[in-house]
This record gives structure tokens, sequence and C-alpha cells, in this order.
């Protein structure tokens, strides 16, 4: 992979965080995940801690709140999901302003909220500190398997070629003087969708032959070795240890 295939979540930085190898922080980020959705959602605490330790992240990899808080949209739809949950969930009810809201409704969706954010915010910290071909990288390190890593290098790579191909045939769209206004113009754009389909199709056949061509015979060759010191496991693994103290004092507290 090129150097060009830069996304958008990724923040320049010369931090601590941005030095470490990317299986170490795939690792963290997946056992500090697991550790917030085994917290009981009655340890309204423990929640807050665990924002504190990601905010600590945060710091020491120089992503400011504002990059990290726009990035949390995202979970908008999640956000939607549990507002309705007070509203339809059975069980004993309790005022609230004048509604009467469910009382595993509203655990449920504090559930959903809490962890749902915690979850969002250390996968964003992630993408902010780790290029894809890092991730990549990571992943090949863990023994994810090869044709899993495969899909996702190709998907990285002709991402932005799909992109493209959708722009131009947007605007030749436009140049034709269509403009979509109503369900009257979906068939003009469900017809596009799959003339991008088979485009995208035929693109596809033609790297496999071009790479069956060139020797090609199931599996990619081997990308650069990434190897991590006990010293940055250790500073990796800070973060979910930490969540995994303050979940152990949520459950017994």
């Amino acid at each position: 992979m090129g150097a060009g295939h830069v996304h958008k979540l990724y923040r320049h930085g010369r931090s601590p965080v941005h030095a470490l190898p990317p299986h170490t922080k795939l690792t963290a980020v997946f056992a500090f995940v697991v550790v917030v959705v085994s917290t009981p959602r009655t340890a309204i605490w423990a929640f807050a801690l665990y924002a504190a330790l990601l905010g600590t992240v945060a710091y020491a990899a120089r992503v400011p709140a504002s990059f990290l808080l726009k990035r949390l949209l995202i979970e908008i739809p999640f956000v939607a999901f549990a507002v309705l949950m007070p509203f339809v969930a059975q069980g004993e009810r309790v005022d609230v302003l004048g509604m009467s809201l469910s009382v595993n409704g509203l655990w449920g969706a504090w559930n959903v909220l809490a962890k749902g954010t915690l979850g969002v915010a250390a996968s964003v910290l992630l993408a902010a500190t780790t290029e894809l071909r890092e991730l990549l990288l990571g992943l090949q390190r863990l023994r994810l398997p090869p044709l899993l890593v495969q899909i996702a290098s190709f998907m990285i790579r002709y991402g932005d070629v799909i992109t493209d191909e959708m722009r131009r045939m947007r605007i030749a769209r436009e140049s034709r003087g269509f403009e979509a206004r109503g369900v009257r113009h979906w068939g003009v754009l469900a017809k596009s969708a799959g003339a991008l389909f088979i485009r995208s199709y035929e693109r596809g056949e033609r790297v496999h032959l071009a790479m069956i061509s060139r020797g090609y015979a199931g599996s990619m060759p081997v990308i650069d070795e990434v190897t991590a010191s006990r010293a940055q496991w250790s500073y990796a693994l800070a973060l979910p240890c930490a969540a995994l103290v303050v979940c152990l004092l949520g459950w017994f507290l």
C-alpha cells in the first residue's frame, strides 16, 4: 500500500501512542472494550473512570477533544435507539418530567450509551494514531486469517477507485441535466448503482487476471514484519489493565 492511502480518521503525530506497534494497540483496544462491556451497568462511577483513562490516552496521543467528539457523531443511530428504550421497554415504570418511562429501559439506554460511546471513542483513538497500512500489519502480526487480511487490503486499495468512479458517473448525469428530486428519479439512480457494480466487478476480474499472470497463487507476499518490545507491550496494555482493576472494583464494591 502506498503512502497516499491515509484515512480521514488518522491524525499525523509523533506521540508515544503513535510510535507503538500496531498489534499492541489493536490488542489493547480489544481488551479495553471487552472489559468495558463486562462492567455492571449500575457502576456509573466506573464508566467515568474509563472516560478519564481514554482522556489520558488522547492527551498522550495529542488528539484534541474537538477531533474526538466530532468523530463520535458516528454513533448517533445508537443514541436514537437508546432514547427509545425507556418508552418501549416493559416492567416497572417511573415518572420523569411528566413521562412514564420504564426503569429497565432507562438502565438499558444508559448501558448502550455508556459502553457504546466508550467503545467508539477507543476505536477513534486507535484510528487517529494508526495508519491503515499499519493496521493491516497489526492484523497480520496477530495471525488473523490471511484471506481476511487480503480482503481488507484490497478494500483499502480500491475504495478510492470506486469512489472516483461514482464521482465520474455523477458528473456525467449532471452534465446531461439530471437532478434527483424525488421518487421518480430513483430508477435512474438504481441503474447507476447497477452499472457501478458491473464496472467494479469487471475491474476486479482484470486485477485478478493481472495478479495470476504475475504468479499469484492464493496468498500475498508477507508484508514487512513488525515486532514489539516488552516495554512497548507494557505501555500499550496499561490501558486495559487499569480498566480491568476498575471493572473488578465495580463488581465487588
